[in-house]
């Protein structure tokens, strides 16, 4: 018997795809109403529990607390896709090496609060056995831009939600509505628009000749699936058979190469340098066999840039219409003082905001972790009213690493 949960309770204004089956329900505004008190949210993504690397951070003993510390001030945990690392090995030990820290957050929140899991692509398999069963029904219901994870005892998500008790846990894919004018979704259907010729961006372009993706492009959340789903499910077989090893880094393949494309000519050795030379010649020959487009500029602002405009496609191709459009995925948290606000807003006119990582990752810090936009610790909170904010909840207590060993459970 399937867990009877619904996005449209008292914790979302809106109405979800899976009660209105229709393609328009996630887009209608139901009449507002008052709530008995503010409803405060904090959105935490790309946790990746049980890296194999330990890059990531709640695992260690300077970063949790800070975080249990933060909980109670809120009424609700947003877990925006990525929770749990299942590329890197069996899912059962990527479960166990996660479930202390779900516990500790569990005990934090206490039963009056409530967690959403949102998942994204490295933790996909959270949502899969739920959206196979919906793929089944005929004709099966639209997702829309939020639908309810309706699980079973059995199924992943459900050992998260009970390694979260005693708070309260429901499931929404591919996205949530944290307001009326707030939408919340991993990112990680930006990969099949990126212009960053990374690992899933190659993988998406050549799914989508063979599963014969609209000429147009995916306009619907069944259409990024089609594509990208196949991808998650030969990476996850792949994470549980013990095959080629995924990259312990949780951007794998794409962090290694970043490395070597992005370094100066000094650092290069002969190798890299013939390397670096023929990457452009590669990149324009995938973009000739119709797997871009992709650009060959990988430094630091263009994979910003990158991410920004392949996200606001997403929004576009989606119909997301919203004041406010909160993301992870990328891992680069922002906008933060120094950007330029004017790339952080969606040609719809959305304001879009990354809440960065809890992953500490070498490759991406630069010579200066304290400031850069991929250090650990990011969170956006919502309020009632006004903008959405981002913090750090690691500013006291900052990660280097030498604090990365985890802690025994």
């Amino acid at each position: 018997m399937e867990r009877p949960t619904c996005a449209s309770s008292r914790w979302s204004r809106r109405t979800c795809g899976s009660c209105c089956p229709r393609r328009s329900a996630s887009r209608r505004r139901p009449p507002p109403h008052r709530r008995a008190r503010p409803l405060r949210t904090l959105v935490v993504s790309d946790l990746h529990l049980g890296a194999r690397a330990g890059h990531d951070v709640l695992r260690t003993g300077r970063a949790l607390p800070p975080l249990l510390e933060a909980l109670p001030q809120f009424d609700r945990l947003v877990l925006l896709g990525d929770v749990i690392e299942l590329r890197q090995g069996p899912l059962h030990a990527a479960m166990a090496a996660a479930a202390p820290v779900l516990q500790k957050i569990g005990a934090a929140l206490g039963p009056e609060r409530q967690v959403v899991i949102a998942p994204g692509n490295h933790d996909h398999r959270l949502a899969a056995p739920w959206l196979e069963r919906r793929a089944g029904r005929d004709p099966p219901p639209a997702l829309g831009l939020e639908s309810a994870i309706a699980w079973r005892p059995d199924d992943p998500i459900a050992a998260v939600a009970r390694a979260l008790e005693p708070a309260t846990v429901r499931g929404a894919y591919p996205g949530v509505w944290l307001r009326d004018d707030v939408y919340a979704i991993h990112g990680h259907y930006a990969d099949r628009h990126t212009t960053v010729p990374m690992f899933e961006r190659l993988a998406a372009g050549a799914m989508a000749r063979i599963t014969r993706e609209p000429q147009s492009g995916p306009r619907s959340a069944e259409e990024y699936e089609a594509t990208l789903a196949p991808i998650y499910a030969w990476i996850h077989e792949v994470a549980q058979t013990g095959g080629p090893k995924l990259g312990e880094s949780s951007h794998g393949a794409s962090a290694r190469a970043w490395r070597v494309l992005a370094a100066t000519d000094a650092q290069h050795t002969l190798k890299q340098r013939a390397l670096a030379a023929a990457f452009p010649v590669a990149v324009a020959g995938l973009n000739l066999a119709r797997i871009g487009p992709l650009r060959a500029d990988i430094s630091g602002p263009e994979l910003r840039r990158a991410a920004l405009r392949a996200f606001d496609e997403t929004l576009s191709r989606l119909g997301v219409k919203t004041a406010y459009a909160i993301f992870g995925h990328t891992h680069r948290a922002g906008p933060l003082a120094r950007d330029d606000p004017a790339e952080w807003q969606a040609l719809s006119g959305s304001e879009m905001l990354n809440s960065g990582s809890w992953v500490y990752e070498r490759a991406f810090l630069g010579r200066s972790p304290g400031q850069s936009a991929y250090r650990p610790g990011f969170a956006a909170i919502v309020e009632d009213v006004g903008r959405p904010r981002l913090v750090n909840l690691l500013e006291q207590a900052p990660i280097d690493a030498e604090s990365l060993t985890p802690v025994p459970a």
